[in-house]
């Protein structure tokens, strides 16, 4: 925007010196300074001498370039002040402008102050209220861990002592719920619940077990999988209770983590619209597989199962032990004709699932994330829905990012499972000193913390693995990818706090 002409036009004045017309031009963009010379000058008063300017009336004018103009018949005078009348202004005008400073700077404070303390007050009525919400769950998870630490430090008999190595008899593990449907209560989900299990927002932390088996069974209900299946309502509420209760106690590997996969993975169906893409047949083997991935998980990785050569590395030759061991307790679970969700299918289909579940857990090792990542990348751009190895490739993927997609959901949901998943690191990272074992930086509670555990995480496993998704849905970037960009720059920031506190 330019300014107009008559902004730049200079300024006409009229004094009145010693009886004559004086007329006085001057720029707009003068200082007062440099009018007061000016006036001096035309006035015949000395340069720098204190003076002050009247109107006809005598009332005082202000030299300054928004002085009002005048006309050779409104002439203006310019009067020199004596020392006596200059202190006395001099001080009334700094008196002046010492209150008028004082006014702006209290004003500004108390405004900023405002501000400040109604952003705090937001802030802290909205934690309170979400640790309000999730406080019960907090002290359960705690209750959990300690009872957790008791039976580790019962069975290896201190931490300075464990020649042991974990078993893992099945001894006393029953696969047969404890419990019958009767039992099991019926929760009605309301409408909100409903449209909330479909997003990656769902706060997984709000709900107790019997609320989560109520969910898991509306999904397969929603999904038309009972239909498809022709599944008996009872025997679909007698395996998910059975899947519930052959989940342990671990701070991390838990239930809990299980409907969260689960969860994440029905809302990841409904957002690719994979309804419309997928067969109903696809679509229950997502959802089971997603359900049974970390069955009966020890809270120890596949790492020290090869190196402590437990009984399920020796039993699986170090091949993916763990996950292994998931397919086979799914379907000793689904052996159990009560549990049977499958009983109604005929048998060279029933083949055929078990396959695909088999597979899609099995691809949830990550030692094998690098291998079904570029398998995926290469057929991506050209992907194609009637190709099976496509589809089964597009499947795996789906388990993986359902597997691993903490950070995908909010800040307040993802950070505890931060902390979850390091608590069980370190229970592992603090067997392995004890037993001799290597240990790994990122699960040494004396190397890694919540940001450098986090960052390197996002950076190269989850965003560029939901990228490549996103080309074949492009509807999961403002969802879904995003959420991981901010969560990758909220730890940055963390580590450079934390960088910056260690300096000091």
């Amino acid at each position: 925007m330019g300014s107009s002409p008559s902004s730049y036009a200079p300024k006409t004045i009229y004094l009145n010196v010693d009886g004559k017309i004086q007329k006085v031009v001057f720029s707009r963009h003068c200082s007062p300074c440099d009018i007061k010379e000016l006036l001096c000058s035309s006035s015949n008063i000395p340069r720098n001498s204190a003076i002050m300017m009247v109107d006809p009336e005598g009332a005082m004018v202000s030299i300054d370039p928004t002085m009002p103009p005048n006309s050779p018949n409104t002439l203006y005078k310019v009067v020199p002040l004596s020392t006596g009348q200059l202190g006395e202004k001099e001080d009334m005008f700094q008196n002046v402008l010492s209150q008028v400073a004082e006014q702006f700077s209290r004003a500004f404070r108390i405004n900023e102050l405002k501000t400040e303390v109604t952003n705090r007050l937001a802030m802290l009525e909205k934690r309170v209220e979400l640790e309000g919400l999730k406080v019960v769950e907090i002290e359960k998870c705690k209750n959990d861990l300690k009872k957790l630490r008791d039976e580790m430090t019962s069975r290896v008999g201190g931490r300075v002592n464990c020649p042991c190595k974990y078993n893992f008899s099945d001894d006393g593990k029953k696969l047969t719920p404890r419990r019958d449907v009767p039992s099991y209560p019926k929760y009605t989900l309301s409408q909100e619940t409903i449209e909330a299990l479909k997003k990656p927002t769902f706060d997984v932390w709000h709900w107790e077990h019997n609320e989560m088996l109520s969910c898991l069974e509306y999904m397969y209900h929603d999904l038309g999988l009972v239909r498809e299946f022709n599944m008996n309502p009872i025997t679909l509420k007698r395996w998910l209770l059975g899947i519930q209760e052959n989940y342990r106690s671990n701070p991390f590997h838990n239930f809990r983590h299980c409907f969260c996969v689960s969860q994440m993975m029905y809302g990841m169906i409904h957002l690719c619209n994979l309804q419309e893409k997928l067969t109903l047949t696809d679509m229950g083997i997502l959802m089971t597989a997603a359900v049974c991935h970390d069955l009966d998980h020890p809270g120890y990785n596949n790492t020290y199962q090869i190196n402590a050569r437990t009984e399920l590395a020796v039993r699986y030759n170090d091949i993916s032990p763990l996950e292994n061991h998931h397919c086979a307790v799914a379907f000793q679970i689904l052996c159990l004709p009560e549990c049977n969700i499958f009983a109604n299918v005929d048998l060279e289909a029933f083949k055929q699932i078990r396959q695909a579940i088999i597979t899609l857990i099995l691809a949830t090792d990550m030692a094998r994330h690098g291998e079904i990542l570029e398998s995926f990348k290469q057929k991506v751009d050209s992907f194609d829905y009637a190709n099976e190895e496509h589809v089964t490739c597009l499947k795996m993927v789906l388990i993986k990012c359902c597997d691993i997609s903490n950070e995908v959901r909010p800040t307040e949901v993802a950070e505890p499972w931060v902390d979850c998943l390091l608590e069980e690191y370190f229970m592992q990272s603090d067997r392995e000193k004890c037993e001799g074992l290597p240990v790994a930086p990122f699960m040494d509670r004396d190397k890694v913390t919540k940001p450098t555990a986090q960052i390197g995480f996002i950076k190269f496993v989850l965003i560029p693995m939901f990228e490549t998704v996103m080309k074949l849905f492009p509807q999961i970037e403002e969802i879904m990818v995003q959420p991981l960009r901010d969560s990758r720059d909220h730890y940055e920031e963390l580590k450079q706090i934390d960088d910056a506190m260690t300096e000091v």
